[in-house]
């Protein structure tokens, strides 16, 4: 699964490093990044096709959304009520509740790295926590599905988004048995394009270009947000 993710670039250097999409509704996170401990129910600046205002045309944009896919069929949500953050690529294209964003809105997710937690001794009780990001050290895309759910009581829209998971490459396999789908840069087009089937994109990404590393527990709480959340530790 993919449960925890960090931004160290803040969000000027993001909508920098990806200059190909146009800035919309992201100015208000600006405050919020960088965020080194990212966990569900916040907002995250994503990437979907939409209307460019400027000039009318279908293109890539940045947006605000709040991690965790609630769809727009939803009529009502009860207090409490989890919203998905992963989707699995095995079955979203036949899963009810990912099926229609699989389809039609697909997004993608700007990171600098993300979170895993290996079971030790296979008891859940014992896990020792990873960083993992790219050898480069570049900021990457993951696969992601997004929605537009209205509130009935407030008739007001929340964007929310999840991340599509798949089967782990040799070093994710070494602590867990998914890892969140990376995309290429010459594959961000086609997933955010309105081809209906993508699942040859839905791979995992390649080990050799990749790295992670053991870091201490501090991870475990969403409070902790500072930077030595990523310190290696022996």
């Amino acid at each position: 699964m993919c449960g925890r993710v960090y931004l160290k670039t803040n969000l000027e250097g993001l909508l920098r490093a990806f200059s190909f999409a146009k800035r919309e509704g992201v100015e208000g996170l600006a405050n919020q990044l960088p965020r080194f401990n990212g966990a569900p129910s916040q907002y995250y600046p994503i990437i979907i096709r939409d209307v460019i205002r400027d000039d009318g045309v279908m293109g890539p944009v940045f947006i605000s959304a709040r991690w965790g896919l609630i769809p727009s069929w939803v009529k009502e949500r009860k207090p409490g009520q989890p919203a998905p953050i992963n989707a699995k690529a095995e079955t979203i294209a036949t899963n009810g509740m990912f099926r229609g964003a699989y389809k039609s809105r697909r997004c993608l997710v700007p990171i600098d790295g993300f979170f895993e937690w290996k079971d030790i001794h296979g008891t859940g009780k014992n896990k020792q926590p990873y960083a993992i990001a790219m050898k480069s050290g570049e900021p990457f895309v993951l696969a992601g599905l997004w929605e537009t759910w209205r509130d009935p009581a407030t008739d007001e829209d929340t964007r929310t988004f999840c991340v599509v998971t798949c089967e782990p490459n040799a070093m994710m396999a070494t602590i867990h048995d998914r890892m969140p789908v990376i995309l290429r840069r010459q594959d961000y087009d086609r997933w955010l394009s309105p081809e209906t089937e993508a699942h040859d994109l839905m791979m995992p990404f390649p080990a050799e270009l990749m790295m992670m590393w053991k870091i201490g527990t501090k991870v475990g709480s969403p409070k902790n947000n500072e930077v030595d959340i990523l310190d290696p530790v022996e």
